[in-house]
């Protein structure tokens, strides 16, 4: 029984370069196809991703049922990603060239239709998101961004963004001194 546990089906460098082989695969696979597949999860989006795991998963740790080799599989996996994101941002250019760069989604209230098509995006999906930031439609923005890591950057046109609680605050303050000095300024009646 602990022999089954504790002795690894394959070698342990092979598994080692078949981890490295797969993440590197799917690195670049990933970044291939886009940035439409970090920025939101749909119901497919995620049953591929799943799916994917466990494709990859016997080439990871092939015929091995041992417990030493998927445990060497993830620390190996680990590692690597650990090194590949601290290499990345270690430079602009590394950090381009495996996250990608923003994507403009909408410019001064229309959106750009080739961009959506060539992600992959519905309008309306953008369209949630930018009243998630506080906009009534595209056209209370002026830039929507979406970033390389997924994230959606809404850009309110001049006029159009909604003031903050600290903001109204501020304001609120502001009036009170100002009421405060034209009350000591006024002549007693």
């Amino acid at each position: 029984m602990w022999s089954d546990l504790m002795v690894s089906g394959m070698p342990l460098l092979e598994k080692v370069i078949r981890t490295v082989a797969v993440y590197a695969a799917l690195a670049v696979l990933l970044r291939v196809l886009g940035k439409r597949d970090t920025a939101q999860l749909n119901t497919m989006d995620l049953a591929v991703m799943l799916l994917l795991a466990n494709v990859v998963q016997n080439a990871i740790i092939g015929q091995d049922h041992s417990l030493v080799g998927p445990l060497l599989g993830a620390v190996v996996l680990l590692g690597v990603d650990a090194l590949v994101v601290r290499a990345a941002a270690s430079r602009a250019w590394t950090w381009r060239a495996f996250n990608g760069t923003p994507t403009v989604l909408a410019r001064d209230g229309a959106y750009d239709r080739t961009a959506l098509w060539r992600l992959a995006i519905r309008r309306s999906d953008v369209d949630v998101l930018i009243k998630r930031q506080g906009a009534r439609s595209v056209a209370d923005t002026s830039r929507v961004t979406l970033e390389s890591s997924g994230a959606v950057l809404v850009e309110m046109r001049p006029g159009m963004r909604q003031a903050t609680e600290g903001e109204v605050a501020r304001l609120a303050e502001r009036l009170a001194r100002i009421e405060e000095l034209l009350r000591r300024d006024r002549p007693e009646r």
